[in-house]
C-alpha cells in the first residue's frame, strides 16, 4: 500500500490516491462511488463524476470526508484511513489546529436521493425572496437550521442552497465552510482560519490578507457588501464561531446548520427540522433500496421505518446496508432491527451510534447523567417535575439542565412543559445507562414509580375519591392540586405515562406501587367511561397484587374488574369476578372488601333477573357496611336494593329506598359518582311514574354534576333520559338536542349504547315519542 505520508503538497497527495486505487485492484470509478457512500458522513449516493474529480491532480482542493470515504472503500483500515486523512489534512497546507478542511468557492454536490421536506424548504427560499424589505443596510437573511444529530441539516441547506441559485438568487458568489462543530477528530474550526480562506476564495491574495481577526472580518464584510452572495455555514458550534462570517446587507443570505440552538445570535431565524413522515421515510428508503423492493414488502418497510424512528440518517444507513446485500429481504432486515436497533442501523463503516455520541460527549456532566437517566422515564414524555424525580436532582436543576438538553436538541418539546426523547436517542440513553449507572437504575425507577404513584393518588384524593395511600416512600414530594380542575388535568395528561409506570413497577418487581398506581387509573378510566382501558389496567393490577401476595389488594381490583364487565354487559365475566373477590376478601379477612363484592354481585344476579338472590346479596352488604360506619357505601346499597325493586316493578318501594339513598349521600364530602347516580334513579321511578316535572328535576341536578365531576358516561346516560323526559312532555326538538348529544358521546367513548342513542334519534324524526 503507498504511503501517504510521501505527500509534499496536493498534486503528490491525488497521485498517492492514484497508487491507492491500483493496490486496491483498480476499481471503476462507478464502482467505487457506490463503494464510498455508505462511509460518508452522512451516507449518501456519491456521483462517479464526484470520484471522477477527487483524482485530478490538478484539484486545488479536496473533499476531506470524500477523500476518507474513498480511503475505506478501498479496504484501507481504521489506522491506516487516520493517516491518509491526517496526509491530507497536511497536503491541503493547514495545520490540524488551524482552519478548516472544505472551505469552497462553489457548493457541494446536491444529493440524488434527497427527498421531501416541502414545507422546510418553502421556508427558506421565502426567507431568501424577502431580503431586503426590511431596507436596512446591515440586514443580510439568515438562516439556522437546527436539530438532532443525523436529521438531515447539512442535506437539506446544500439542497435549499442549489434550489435558490437555480432559481437566480446569489448567483455572485457562494461560499461553503464545514465548521467541524461536532467532528470527532478534529477541533471545531478557527473562525479567524476560515476568514482567510474564504478572503482567498474572493480573490485576496495571501500577502494581502491581514493578521487579525478582527481586521479579516472587516476585510471580508467589505468584500461582499455590494455582492449577492450566499454562506452556506455547515455544522457550526455555537454563535461565537459564525458571528464574523456573516456577511453584511440584504443582498446576502447566511445558511447555518447546527446541533445546537443559536438563539444568541442576532437577526437569526432558525428552523427547527423534525424527523421525517412517514411518507417522506418510505420515499427515501425506496430511492436507495429500489422500489419495487419497497413495493413488494409495504408492511416490513413501515416497520423500518419506524425501527429507524423516522430518523433520515438512519433510514439511509439501513437502506444503504440492505442495497448492499441484495439477498436479503426487507423483513430480514426489519427483524434484524427490531432486534438491536442501534446495533442494525449501519453500513459498511458507517453507523448511527458515533453520530449520537458526538451530541452526548459535548455535555457537561450533570447534563450527561441527567440524558442517561431520562432514557428510564417509563412513559413517552415527562415534566420537570418528573425528571427531578427520575435523576433526584431538585426541580429548578431538572429545569435547567432539561432546557440545555433541548437546546442541543437532544429533547423536544411538541407540547409546553412537556420533553420528549425521539426513540433512538431513548435506545443510546439506554444503553449508556447500562454502562454507566448499573447501581443507580434501580434506585432511580423506584423514585420515578414512586413519584407517579403518589401524584396520582393525591390527583384522587382531590377529586373526593377514597382510596388506598401508596406504600413506597416518596422523594422528592408528589404533585400537589389546589382545584378538581387541576387534578383532571393532571390526570388527562400522565394516563400514558401511568399506565406505562405500572408495567415499569411491575418488570422491575415494584408489584405494590404497580398495582397500586392500577387503582387510581381504575378510578380515572371508569368515571370517565372508558372501560376497555379499566379492564386493561384491573387484569394487570391484580397479576401485580397476587406476585406481591397481597390478597386483599387483589380482591379488591378483581371486584374493579367485574364492575368494568358489568358496564360492558359481559355478565359471565363479571359474575366470575364478583365471586373470586368475594372468596379473596372472606378468606383475607377484609370486610370492607367482602361487601364491595358482595354490592357488585347483587349488580350482576340483579342484571340476570335473579331478583331474589340480588336482594340477599345487596342486604348482606348493607349490614356489613352499617356495622363498619361506612355510611357513603350505605347510602349506595340502599340505592341497588330500590333497583331491584324497580325491576320487579315495585315501583313504591324502589322511589323509598332511593330516597333514603339520597338522604345518605347527599352531604358535601359525598361519593359524588354514587350520588349521581341515584338521582338518575329517583328520576327514571319518576318518568316512569308519569311525574314529568319531578323527573326533569332530579335529571337536571344529576346532568349538572356528572358534568361537574367528569363522569363522561354517566353524562351520556343523564342525557339519553333527558331526550327521553322532553319526548314524554311533548317537546320533541330538545329530547332531539338531548338525544344527539348522548349519541356523540357514547361514540367518543367507543359504547355499545350509541346504538340506543341513535334508535331514540330515529323514532323521534318518524314517529310520535311515546309517553311511558
Amino acid at each position: 500500500m503507498p504511503d501517504p505520508d510521501r505527500a509534499g503538497d496536493l498534486a503528490e497527495f491525488i497521485g498517492l490516491l492514484g497508487e491507492l486505487r491500483a493496490w486496491a485492484g483498480m476499481p471503476s470509478y462507478r464502482a467505487l462511488a457506490k463503494r464510498a457512500g455508505p462511509f460518508m458522513r452522512p451516507a449518501r449516493v456519491v456521483s462517479p463524476f464526484t470520484v471522477v474529480d477527487a483524482f485530478k491532480t490538478e484539484r486545488r482542493r479536496l473533499d476531506l470526508d470524500l477523500v476518507v470515504a474513498i480511503v475505506q472503500a478501498l479496504g484501507v483500515d481504521n489506522t491506516g484511513t487516520a493517516r491518509w486523512r491526517d496526509a491530507c489534512v497536511k497536503a491541503h497546507g493547514l495545520a490540524k489546529q488551524g482552519g478548516p478542511v472544505g472551505v469552497f468557492g462553489q457548493l457541494p454536490a446536491d444529493l440524488a436521493t434527497f427527498t421531501g421536506r416541502a414545507d422546510e424548504l418553502a421556508w427558506l427560499i421565502e426567507a431568501a425572496t424577502r431580503r431586503g424589505e426590511s431596507g436596512g443596510t446591515n440586514t443580510a437573511v439568515i438562516s439556522a437550521i437546527e436539530g438532532m444529530g443525523g436529521v438531515g441539516k447539512t442535506q437539506l441547506a446544500i439542497h435549499a442552497a442549489h434550489r435558490l441559485v437555480r432559481d437566480g438568487h446569489f448567483t455572485d458568489t457562494q461560499l461553503y465552510v464545514n465548521l467541524r462543530g461536532f467532528d470527532p477528530d478534529l477541533p471545531p474550526a478557527d473562525p479567524s482560519a476560515v476568514l482567510e480562506a474564504f478572503l482567498r476564495q474572493l480573490g485576496v491574495a495571501a500577502q494581502q490578507i491581514p493578521a487579525g481577526r478582527d481586521e479579516r472580518a472587516a476585510m471580508y464584510r467589505d468584500r461582499l457588501r455590494e455582492r449577492s452572495a450566499l454562506v452556506l455555514l455547515d455544522n457550526a458550534a455555537d454563535e461565537e464561531q459564525v458571528r464574523d462570517l456573516i456577511p453584511p446587507g440584504p443582498s446576502c443570505m447566511v445558511l447555518i446548520t447546527s446541533r445546537r440552538s443559536l438563539a444568541g445570535l442576532d437577526g437569526v431565524t432558525p428552523h427547527l427540522l423534525g424527523t421525517f413522515t412517514d411518507a417522506e421515510s418510505l420515499d427515501l428508503l425506496a430511492r436507495i433500496t429500489g422500489r419495487d423492493r419497497v413495493a413488494a414488502e409495504p408492511e416490513a418497510a413501515s416497520r423500518i421505518v419506524q425501527s429507524c424512528g423516522r430518523l433520515p440518517l438512519a433510514l439511509a444507513l439501513a437502506a444503504a446496508r440492505l442495497r448492499s446485500r441484495p439477498s436479503w429481504t426487507l423483513t430480514e432486515l426489519a427483524n434484524r432491527l427490531e432486534a438491536g436497533r442501534l446495533d442494525g442501523i449501519r453500513a459498511g463503516g458507517r453507523s448511527l451510534r458515533p453520530v449520537l455520541e458526538l451530541s452526548y460527549r459535548a455535555l457537561p456532566v450533570p447534563a450527561q447523567q441527567m440524558f442517561r437517566l431520562l432514557g428510564l422515564h417509563p412513559g413517552p414524555d415527562f415534566t420537570a417535575a418528573a425528571a427531578a424525580a427520575l435523576t433526584g436532582v431538585a426541580a429548578h436543576e431538572a429545569s435547567g439542565t432539561l432546557e440545555m438538553l433541548q437546546d442541543e436538541h437532544l429533547l423536544q418539546q411538541h407540547r409546553s412543559g412537556r420533553y420528549e426523547l425521539h426513540d433512538l436517542l431513548r435506545a443510546y440513553a439506554l444503553e449508556l445507562t447500562d454502562r454507566n449507572d448499573a447501581d443507580a437504575r434501580q434506585a432511580a425507577l423506584v423514585r420515578i414509580t414512586s413519584w407517579y404513584a403518589h401524584s396520582a393518588y393525591s390527583a384522587e384524593t382531590s377529586l373526593g375519591n377514597s382510596t388506598v395511600a401508596p406504600t413506597a416512600p416518596c422523594e422528592p414530594d408528589p404533585a400537589q392540586f389546589d382545584t378538581r380542575d387541576a387534578a383532571f388535568a393532571w390526570l388527562d395528561a400522565e394516563e400514558s405515562n401511568l399506565e406505562h409506570v405500572m408495567r415499569a413497577a411491575a418488570d422491575a418487581g415494584l408489584h405494590h406501587t404497580a398495582w397500586q398506581t392500577g387503582l387510581y387509573l381504575d378510578d380515572h378510566f371508569y368515571e370517565s367511561g372508558r372501560m376497555r382501558a379499566c379492564i386493561r389496567v384491573n387484569q394487570s393490577g391484580a397479576e401485580s397484587a397476587r406476585k406481591a401476595g397481597d390478597r386483599t389488594a387483589e380482591g379488591r381490583i378483581l371486584c374493579n374488574l367485574g364492575w368494568c364487565h358489568i358496564e360492558l354487559s359481559d355478565l359471565n365475566t363479571a359474575e366470575s369476578c364478583m365471586r373470586k373477590a368475594l372468596a379473596l376478601c372472606h378468606e383475607a379477612g377484609d370486610q370492607n372488601g367482602t361487601a364491595n363484592a358482595l354490592n357488585g354481585l347483587g349488580k350482576v344476579l340483579g342484571d340476570q333477573n335473579k331478583h331474589g338472590d340480588a336482594l340477599d346479596s345487596y342486604r348482606a352488604a348493607l349490614t356489613i357496611y352499617q356495622q363498619q360506619g361506612k355510611h357513603r357505601n350505605a347510602g349506595s346499597a340502599h340505592s341497588n336494593i330500590g333497583t331491584i325493586h324497580f325491576q320487579m316493578n315495585h315501583y313504591d318501594l324502589a322511589l323509598a329506598s332511593y330516597l333514603h339513598a339520597l338522604e345518605i349521600l347527599d352531604s358535601p364530602d359525598t361519593d359524588s359518582y354514587a350520588l349521581v347516580l341515584v338521582l338518575g334513579n329517583i328520576a327514571e321511578v319518576h318518568l316512569l311514574s308519569g311525574s314529568y316535572e319531578e323527573a326533569s328535576t332530579y335529571e337536571s341536578r344529576r346532568l349538572a354534576l356528572a358534568r361537574q365531576y367528569g363522569h363522561t358516561q354517566q353524562e351520556a346516560q343523564s342525557l339519553l333520559a333527558t331526550g327521553d323526559i322532553h319526548a314524554a312532555l311533548g317537546h320533541t326538538e330538545d329530547a332531539h338536542t338531548a338525544w344527539a348529544q348522548s349519541a356523540t358521546l357514547y361514540e367518543q367513548l367507543g359504547d355499545p349504547a350509541v346504538t340506543e342513542a341513535r334508535q331514540r334519534l330515529s323514532q323521534e324524526v318518524h314517529a310520535e315519542p311515546t309517553r311511558a
